[in-house]
């Protein structure tokens, strides 16, 4: 079940807040867990006993380091078996594959390994119960003892299958005690729904493009064609995942919850460090605090800092999946990162901003076909038709016809910018009771253009499900 369904905007959700509102608060938790227990066996009923799973045993695992701190020796076995435990599920779903098929093509073996399917949102809820876990052991959260509370921390659907992912420490207090007014619900209904209208309306849409062009072998493709399709994909990526975050926040909001913001119009970004403070801030942030940090951060010299840049990059292309093309994205970054931070950052800041901003766009849109691509040399191939080599001719009859067509949608990456949302806010604050009127009458139009567009609609993919 995926938020942009009809089934879930109108019977899962309706059903759910009815019944949510109408219990009284020492139950609301009880009705998340059992809520979001129903969402996710929706569409996995097996694996939903490896999410019940992951939860109880990081439950006992913290009561455990609690009753044990006094003798740090075995809390700190808790602790180790918790990450083996953790690591080891998520590592056997999601690169047992790819150890196996690397081990078979250098040692000439054909070792098998098991071909199961990715368990949805397992690297979301598992970094959510290990940094719960590790907070517990540094004394940074009380331990919860209440199972159900617990458990609606872990599986909470809002954000259970594509993140942001959300820290134990955010949201303990909400836990026990928070509060759903009418004005917070309006605010999380106006954020899902505009969520819903950049997934439906613009990442489905401009989704189309990429996929026809990507069906075309790289050597038939005009430059203006590669160039016309990845942008179509950088955007629909963007509209996809922070839509969904949006409606994740949003969904949170009216369950009484805040979640931290995962999307900040990265692609307003005049360097690929500030791109990646902008892009999945909730990762980013998870990645600072429990690897980079821990490993000694910038406290240790220069050497060693660009030492534990390096991992952490490497960390970040392995979490998008078990593929080389998503390592090689990773320490992509990692390197462009590294070298802003060694003397090119200094450089872009006394340039122009127009060019520091398309040095950012060109680097993260070569980026984006790393991502894209899981086999490298097809990946090569196409970022030599970008710059013409190989390519067939600057432009065609395919790609004025996919220009002409697409001319309307492309000029909605102006919504990838912040100034979409101040227009709105300036209307609301400065004409006063009509600005409202005028406000909501504009999320109405959205909800119901993106709700005709779900009733016909054959393409509403969601591209992080496979991570």
């Amino acid at each position: 079940m995926v938020f942009s369904s009809l089934l879930f905007l109108f019977l899962f959700l309706p059903v759910t807040i009815l019944i949510y509102s109408i219990s009284p608060m020492r139950i609301r938790n009880g009705i998340l867990l059992v809520a979001s227990l129903i969402f996710y066996a929706w569409g996995e009923p097996v694996y939903i006993f490896i999410m019940i799973f992951s939860t109880v045993f990081d439950y006992v695992n913290g009561i455990l380091i609690e009753r044990y701190r006094h003798r740090k020796a075995i809390a700190r076995g808790v602790l180790i078996v918790s990450m083996i435990g953790s690591l080891g599920i998520l590592g056997f779903f999601k690169y047992a594959s790819f150890v196996f098929d690397n081990i078979n093509s250098l040692f000439n073996l054909h070792l098998q390994a098991a071909d199961l399917p990715l368990p949805v949102g397992i690297s979301f809820y598992t970094f959510q119960t290990m940094s719960y876990i590790i907070d517990v052991y540094r004394r940074k959260v009380p331990v919860q003892k209440n199972l159900v509370s617990f458990s609606a921390y872990v599986t909470m659907f809002p954000q259970l299958v594509a993140g942001p992912i959300v820290k134990y420490e955010d949201v303990a207090e909400q836990l026990a005690n928070r509060k759903v007014t009418l004005d917070r619900f309006g605010e999380g209904a106006e954020l899902f729904i505009r969520g819903l209208a950049k997934k439906v309306l613009l990442a489905n849409n401009i989704g189309l493009l990429w996929t026809n062009v990507k069906a075309v072998p790289a050597g038939e493709l005009s430059v203006l064609s590669a160039w016309l399709g990845i942008v179509a994909f950088t955007f629909q990526i963007y509209f996809d995942f922070s839509g969904y975050s949006d409606m994740a926040r949003g969904l949170g909001r009216m369950f009484g919850f805040e979640f931290m913001k995962n999307f900040n119009y990265p692609y307003i970004s005049k360097s690929i460090t500030e791109f990646w403070r902008r892009w999945h801030i909730s990762l980013g942030a998870w990645f600072r605090e429990y690897i980079y940090i821990p490993l000694g951060g910038n406290r240790a010299g220069m050497l060693k800092q660009l030492r534990n840049l390096a991992i952490v990059w490497l960390v970040t292309g392995l979490w998008h999946g078990a593929s080389w093309n998503f390592i090689i994205w990773g320490v992509y970054f990692g390197l462009f990162v590294t070298i802003e931070k060694l003397f090119l950052l200094k450089w872009l800041q006394r340039l122009p901003a127009f060019i520091s901003h398309v040095y950012t766009l060109i680097i993260v849109i070569i980026g984006w076909v790393l991502f894209e691509f899981e086999h490298m040399p097809t990946a090569m191939t196409f970022i030599g038709t970008m710059f013409g080599a190989g390519a067939n001719g600057f432009v065609d009859n395919r790609s004025l016809y996919d220009l002409s067509t697409n001319a309307l949608l492309l000029l909605l990456v102006f919504c990838a910018t912040p100034y979409p949302h101040k227009a709105l806010t300036y209307i609301r604050t400065q004409f006063a009771r009509f600005g409202s009127l005028a406000a909501s009458a504009i999320y109405f139009i959205f909800m119901v253009a993106s709700t005709a567009y779900l009733v016909n609609a054959t393409y509403n993919p969601f591209l992080y499900f496979r991570f």
